[in-house]
């Protein structure tokens, strides 16, 4: 992100006037979730919403299951909608995804290809895996393809947990070595909970929908996602 994050967290690049936290925060009230909880890292001291705010000490050397893990207090104790901090998306994404009644759902892109061709390119540059089972589950996650044949969608980096999902991933997290936790990234995570036979269901994104990775991207959200839009209004 350049000089973007020079001095801020990357969710305080600007969208249509908003940060893409505020956006966020915004999404989830609007589905009606009253406590939001931000784990803290890279320039922690700069955020300023009235949240509550949990650490992750261990930011600067290592990935995101360890922020994760910093929320195992809130994931024990209720349901649960996990975002990323890069991303934006609707009042009416968080919703669907909350209804999922499976104990783990990640919210996808079954559209993914126009906006990634958009974004890139060549989309399979950046394009992983993703397909599902004859139940509609997620089957792989995370892998390179060489066609977007083989992808059904792309994930988003919206999860809902509940405490009996958390509780084995948890348990699973702590047969590891500290340092693989460390290195764990989300996708990572998905794709080896399903080698244990967890169920992972998906929950298709409701509205626009973005993920920030470069300015460019937040160049393109101006033009192609309207504010009205984000906020819940028509296109």
């Amino acid at each position: 992100m350049k000089a973007l994050t020079d001095h801020q967290p990357k969710c305080f690049a600007v969208l249509h006037g908003r940060r893409l936290l505020d956006w966020q925060v915004s999404a989830l009230h609007g589905a009606g979730i009253e406590h939001v909880a931000l784990v803290r890292g890279y320039c922690g001291e700069a955020f300023d919403l009235d949240l509550h705010y949990l650490e992750n000490p261990l930011w600067a050397s290592s990935n995101m299951v360890r922020t994760l893990l910093a929320a195992d207090e809130w994931l024990s104790g209720d349901d649960c909608i996990v975002s990323y901090s890069d991303i934006v998306y609707t009042a009416n994404t968080v919703m669907a995804l909350a209804a999922n009644p499976a104990a783990l759902a990640i919210a996808y892109d079954p559209n993914w290809l126009t906006l990634w061709s958009q974004r890139f390119t060549d989309p399979l540059a950046d394009a992983e895996s993703f397909s599902l089972d004859q139940q509609g589950d997620l089957a792989t996650i995370g892998e390179r393809c060489t066609s977007v044949e083989q992808i059904q969608g792309q994930y988003m980096g919206l999860l809902k947990f509940t405490p009996a999902a958390w509780a084995r991933i948890r348990q699973w997290l702590l047969s590891l070595e500290a340092s693989d936790v460390d290195r764990l990234d989300m996708t990572t995570l998905l794709r080896r909970l399903l080698t244990t036979g967890e169920r992972i269901a998906v929950s298709p994104v409701v509205g626009p929908w973005g993920e920030v990775d470069a300015c460019e991207d937040l160049e393109l959200y101006h033009r192609l996602l309207s504010a009205q839009a984000l906020a819940g209004g028509p296109q």
